[in-house]
């Protein structure tokens, strides 16, 4: 059975995938079944979305809006999670994509600014609790990782007029990308405007509010690089 299923399942991955022999007979069946709900559930969804792949699981209690908008490969949404893919240039994800619990994908706060693009890449992993606004542009690069209450926010508010409330003045948005290969660890907070190069390393707990270089491992508040991975 757990041959079968590891089978089944690096076929949709398009992937090697071996399920641990350690996990018993009912956890399996438990676990399938609820996968076979989920699969259920992304059927009913994709439906409504502008391109996807075979296989789509959505989680209990999901809330998508601007469904036309989202172009997506597999992927599988846990439950409690939101994505609000009204932006200009939609939502592009691509294969084997997972989105966490009680995660949140923002692309507009009000119908009179909406936000741009967000493009993710092939085999990418977001732990729950994540919240990820799209205002300007964002990009994240295939076979990148993120843990828990990770925070990507890309706009910044207008402050300089001392005589206007802040809200009034408008906002900034220069974009965020984040290369490929990157593993962004918990509680990070990524900002307006950075750049994170193919295959860095952001550790927990890290403000971000500049750009990191590729191969580095960045940390602290605000973030910088503590040393490159292909150091001698």
């Amino acid at each position: 059975m757990i041959k079968l299923i590891s089978l089944i399942i690096s076929k949709i991955k398009k992937e090697p995938y071996q399920i641990d022999e350690a996990i018993s007979f009912s956890e399996l069946l438990e676990m399938v079944m609820g996968r076979g709900l989920m699969l259920l559930r992304g059927f009913l969804y994709k439906i409504f979305f502008k391109k996807s792949g075979k296989a789509v699981f959505i989680g209990r209690n999901v809330t998508l809006f601007a469904k036309k908008k989202i172009s997506c490969g597999s992927m599988t949404i846990h439950d409690n999670c939101q994505i609000n893919a009204m932006c200009k240039g939609g939502v592009e994800i691509g294969d084997n994509f997972m989105l966490g619990r009680n995660s949140i994908i923002e692309c507009t706060g009000v119908a009179r600014n909406l936000g741009e693009k967000l493009s993710i890449g092939k085999h990418v992993g977001i732990s729950p609790n994540a919240f990820i606004s799209v205002r300007g542009t964002l990009s994240i690069g295939s076979d990148t990782i993120m843990g828990p209450h990770v925070c990507i926010i890309s706009e910044n508010h207008v402050y300089s007029d001392l005589n206007t409330p802040i809200r009034l003045q408008g906002d900034d948005r220069k974009g965020i990308a984040i290369g490929n290969g990157c593993w962004i660890g918990a509680n990070v907070t990524i900002l307006d405007g950075v750049n994170i190069g193919d295959g860095a390393i952001i550790a927990a707990g890290a403000v971000v509010n500049k750009d990191i270089p590729s191969l580095s491992i960045a940390g602290g508040v605000p973030a910088k690089v503590i040393k490159m991975r292909d150091a001698q």
